[in-house]
């Protein structure tokens, strides 16, 4: 059993920068990718950005250039940091963990660009 608890939303204008953490229980992080995501309001869930266990990254081509991925194997956590935000990446951010057959995902932070 794995549970992923984000934080780090909040509001921040056009421009601004937010950095949102996701802590998983369990022993299975290290070896675990992870993702974060997002939905807006009357979308569909789109995938944000991948990190594998050997730290290997992957962007959404909306967030490429202003997102970065990271991951404390030690802290059994990853980040987000975001940077250069617009109205449209408000969301709820959701954090995901994956190994084998196991799929975990957070209960999401709301992060609202807005002047």
């Amino acid at each position: 059993q794995v549970q992923l608890v984000e934080s780090g939303g909040g509001l921040v204008q056009p421009g601004g920068s937010l950095r949102l953490s996701c802590v998983a229980s369990g022993r299975i992080f290290r070896p675990a990718a992870m993702g974060w995501y997002r939905q807006a309001p009357g979308k569909q869930r789109e995938l944000v950005a991948t990190i594998t266990s050997g730290g290997s990254t992957g962007y959404a081509d909306s967030v490429k250039g202003r997102f970065t991925i990271s991951r404390d194997n030690a802290k059994n956590t990853v980040y987000l940091q975001m940077n250069s935000l617009k109205p449209e990446d408000t969301a709820v951010y959701y954090c995901n963990l994956r190994y084998g057959a196991l799929d975990a995902w957070g209960q999401g932070t709301l992060v609202t660009v807005s002047s």
